[in-house]
């Protein structure tokens, strides 16, 4: 069974914290996003192309069983479609696109709302360029599979009576692997068993990405409205391929924290709640 944690009060803190029950309410989040996209990859073609992105995204945010006050987890799943032209006009480039991750973060909560986070985090994207065009090369396929370091800072608050939460949130992988194969190879060449030389070291000297989100999650009762900005640049450069993807995009969506419990045993009077997000 399921409530809205924001409709159950907080309990104040027992002298001996240790022997209560602590509730770790989920707090996710929905959102649609839709901006800009600038894409390039001499793999397919040297010139540069630009035009639009559309994504939808999940987010989940809970503390973590062993230490709640301290550590948090998030998980996040998100898909995209871009849609770019190139700059004479004659040609379309499509990326489609999804990425994983989760990461652990350790936070410090500071005075009068302000909360911050630092940990690492484990990344895997897999997508693919595709150009309209004939010829042997139509599609460029994009996996990396990564370790990093991500954050936040975060205000909970209120502007006016609105409950407000605000929220920045950067990722930056530092090491891992990824695929790419030879400049003008064919993916034909590899389907018959030419398959050296396609997985990579990552590192920021030949694969570099930052992803990174500012929202706002205004609390209109059990339910929170969204909005908010998510960038991303990234660049790779290996066999002579260069891949470049930039994207700005606004975000709009729902959000709100969930609590799961077991009815028949209900909820201590003595419990108390630790949110994940603030």
């Amino acid at each position: 069974m399921a409530l809205a944690a924001s409709a159950l009060a907080v309990n104040a803190e027992p002298a001996d914290s240790s022997q209560c029950e602590t509730l770790r309410p989920v707090f996710a989040a929905y959102t649609l996003s839709a901006g800009s996209s600038h894409l390039a990859d001499t793999y397919l073609s040297p010139i540069k192309y630009s035009g639009w992105k559309l994504g939808l995204g999940y987010e989940r945010h809970q503390a973590m069983a062993f230490n709640p006050d301290r550590w948090v987890q998030r998980l996040k799943f998100d898909v995209e479609v871009d849609r770019t032209v190139s700059l004479t006009g004659g040609r379309v480039m499509w990326y489609f696109g999804m990425d994983l991750s989760w990461a652990m973060i350790h936070r410090w909560r500071i005075d009068r709302g302000l909360s911050v986070g630092v940990g690492g985090d484990a990344v895997l994207n897999a997508g693919c360029l595709y150009i309209d065009r004939g010829g042997n090369n139509p599609a460029s396929a994009k996996l990396s599979l990564t370790v990093g370091a991500t954050g936040y800072v975060a205000w909970n608050g209120k502007i006016g009576r609105l409950p407000v939460t605000l929220r920045y949130q950067p990722s930056i992988p530092v090491i891992g692997a990824f695929f790419a194969p030879d400049y003008g190879e064919l993916y034909y060449e590899i389907y018959l068993g030419n398959r050296k030389g396609l997985c990579h070291c990552a590192w920021w000297g030949d694969f570099f990405r930052l992803d990174h989100q500012l929202t706002a999650d205004l609390s209109f009762g059990s339910t929170n409205l969204r909005v908010g900005y998510a960038g991303q640049i990234f660049s790779s450069k290996v066999n002579d391929i260069t891949t470049r993807i930039f994207t700005h995009a606004a975000v709009i969506g729902i959000s709100g924290e969930w609590l799961s419990f077991n009815p028949r045993r209900g909820l201590s009077k003595e419990a108390r709640t630790v949110s994940a997000t603030y």
